[in-house]
């Protein structure tokens, strides 16, 4: 699993030789148990994986406010209701990342406020370690507010759409 090397300050190092599909299939395994940090040794191979948002108490964190993209039909934005309005839904990202409406600059977004969705449409893409990963629905609605900015960086489980079923 590993293989020494030196680094550019002749320091030797070690080198994991894992490959992208492994490092998959590790935090498929996460996501599946629920688990927020996996840890794995071999000799002097060492790889930490973590996932979710590290817990950090103080007033400065607490204090900062969370804000709604403006929608397309130009609204201003307004503070993030911490539950969901009467029927409403969320969408949320599965994953630390960038979150981008569409797959390149020319294209039309995945949804706009009003789109109807189902369970295996693709809303957005959120890149995570240089991969880009279609976030799918997996429920049936209309899209009643996007709560984030294109190219806006995502935390894991924060709300991306708000939806009402159809």
């Amino acid at each position: 699993m590993s293989q020494s090397k030196k680094d550019s300050n002749g320091r030797a190092g070690v080198k994991l030789a894992m490959d992208i599909e492994q490092i998959k299939s590790l935090i498929e395994l996460m996501v599946v148990n629920d688990l927020s940090r996996m840890e794995l040794r071999e000799g002097d191979a060492h790889i930490l994986l973590r996932r979710g948002q590290p817990v950090v108490a103080g007033p400065a964190l607490a204090a900062a406010p969370r804000v709604v993209a403006p929608s397309a039909a130009g609204e201003a934005a307004s503070p993030v209701a911490a539950e969901p309005v009467a029927n409403e839904t969320y969408i949320r990202s599965p994953m630390v990342g960038t979150y981008y409406q569409s797959p390149d600059q020319e294209s039309a977004p995945f949804v706009t406020v009003g789109s109807v969705v189902q369970a295996d449409s693709v809303v957005c893409l959120i890149e995570a370690m240089k991969v880009f990963n279609e976030l799918k629905a997996e429920v049936s609605g209309r899209i009643t507010k996007i709560l984030v900015k294109n190219a806006q960086a995502v935390e894991y489980d924060q709300p991306l759409f708000a939806l009402t079923p159809v």
